[in-house]
């Protein structure tokens, strides 16, 4: 069953979340996190988003962030084709 669509708009603040599949590592290295942290900072400058918290885990991502354009799924789309 798939996941109820998130209801977006503008000014709206979010705790996302990124897992691996099958929760697996999402990061091996630490240029892995350093290359996620600087696909991070170009995705937030190019769709405005603020980010307010990061947390990176072995197998899971934490985010809290604000989009005042109402652009969480382009944001997120970019992001995570960024870095994979």
């Amino acid at each position: 069953m798939a996941r109820p669509l998130r209801l977006t708009y503008e000014g709206a603040v979010y705790h996302v979340t990124i897992r691996g599949n099958e929760q697996r590592a999402v990061f091996r290295t630490n240029s892995d996190r350093e290359r996620f942290v600087t696909t991070l900072g170009e995705s937030v400058r190019l769709y405005d988003v603020r980010l307010y918290l990061f947390c990176l885990m072995t197998n899971h991502v934490h985010l809290v962030l604000e989009t005042p354009l109402g652009n969480l799924s382009r944001f997120m789309q970019r992001q995570q084709t960024a870095y994979a």
